[in-house]
């Protein structure tokens, strides 16, 4: 039996209904984690990074 034979007989019809499932679990993942209120606080600190005028951690001599 040849490898085409095998391919020729695979009902490929479900993959793409599999990756839709998958891709709907991951984005419905994603944003049940980014509304969620229990990390609310974490996202509003994270906003108001590019707002603080506090020089930035790293060491300043290897940015040169």
């Amino acid at each position: 039996m040849r490898m085409s034979d095998i391919v020729g007989y695979l009902d490929l019809s479900v993959y793409p209904q599999v990756a839709l499932v998958l891709f709907l679990g991951v984005f419905a993942a994603v944003v049940w984690r980014a509304t969620s209120r229990s990390r609310r606080a974490e996202f509003e600190a994270i906003a108001r990074i590019p707002l603080v005028d506090e020089p930035a951690r790293r060491d300043e001599r290897r940015c040169e």
